[in-house]
């Protein structure tokens, strides 16, 4: 089968770069067996001033925490991942797309202890459009509530962004797909709203914008974090509160939000209509500034940004 994205020539694997197709495992690493790794997703964009990776330091550092919450022993810092993402987009001559630093415990230990196995550190990158399909920044998207939960606090710690915690998320995926939609939204163990299979939700009711708290059963989004900053920068009111899965049914506006998806308008849940079917007045505007400042057409006022040319050429020095 054909891999569903485009690859590119080369991969950063602890400290240098090599060839695509030499970044194998053996597949008695710890991480075929028990999925044992640590990952981030970090959007490039094209820009006037070339590409440009979004919050760089900030999803190396949770790559890092990550790391530390499974015990697993990272030997580089936020400035050398920082500098390998840029390697990578810099070296595979890419404008545009995602770029994804990768830890796994390598072949070693063959039991769950994984004490025994080595870490190898990757960072991928690979030209990537819309996440959700073409036209679903637009248009927006039909979603479902899944029959999938998310687990409970005390089961996998979802403050770290884990390979093993994605099981869970293929099941909702794969549920919202072949029941005929696009997306799938999970509940917690309590019946409550927690995210989609890989993003954060937002509804918006009564001019207030709503997500969920941070409840031990989602990630904590950077693409999250931005929209808030950028809601109370315009003077929206925010709340981060419980959400009832009944509130879903009710809201003028819901949209999800992550690296990936970066800010998808959902046009309706269950089959009921959201609003007027389309990306809402605070949806849309939200929208506008994100994607305005990522692609280089509004100031970035924030600092999210890491140009890839002015930053590569000090790397070379």
């Amino acid at each position: 089968m054909k891999p569903q994205f485009s690859p590119t020539s080369l991969i950063w694997r602890d400290g240098r770069l090599i060839a695509w197709d030499d970044a194998v495992l053996h597949v008695m690493s710890h991480v075929v067996h028990y999925g044992s790794s640590i990952f981030e997703g970090i959007r490039c964009y094209d820009t006037p001033d070339g590409p440009a990776l979004f919050r760089l330091r900030e999803h190396m550092k949770r790559f890092i925490e990550s790391c530390r919450i499974y015990r697993l022993p990272l030997p580089y810092d936020i400035e050398t991942l920082s500098a390998a993402c840029i390697a990578v987009i810099d070296a595979n001559g890419i404008p545009h797309g995602y770029v994804r630093p990768l830890a796994v415990r390598g072949y070693g230990a063959a039991g769950v202890n994984p004490a025994g196995s080595p870490v190898d550190t990757y960072v991928i990158c690979w030209p990537w459009g819309t996440y959700l399909g073409e036209g679903a920044l637009d248009s927006g998207i039909d979603v479902c509530v899944s029959t999938w939960r998310r687990a409970a606090p005390d089961t996998f710690p979802m403050l770290a962004k884990a390979g093993g915690h994605y099981l869970a998320a293929q099941l909702m995926k794969m549920e919202a797909i072949a029941n005929g939609f696009v997306e799938g939204i999970a509940l917690n163990t309590d019946g409550l709203v927690s995210e989609g299979s890989g993003e954060n939700i937002f509804l918006v009711r009564n001019g207030v914008l709503i997500t969920p708290s941070i409840d031990g059963s989602q990630l904590p989004g950077l693409t999250r974090d931005a929209v808030l900053t950028i809601a109370r920068d315009f003077g929206i009111p925010c709340q981060e509160q419980a959400v009832p899965r009944e509130l879903l049914y009710v809201s003028d506006e819901v949209f999800l939000t992550g690296t990936a998806a970066e800010i998808t308008p959902v046009r309706s849940i269950d089959r009921i209509q959201v609003g007027e079917g389309s990306a809402g007045p605070i949806t849309r505007r939200i929208q506008e500034r994100f994607l305005g400042i990522t692609h280089g057409r509004l100031e970035d006022r924030y600092g999210w940004l890491t140009h890839v040319k002015k930053h590569a050429s000090v790397i070379a020095r």
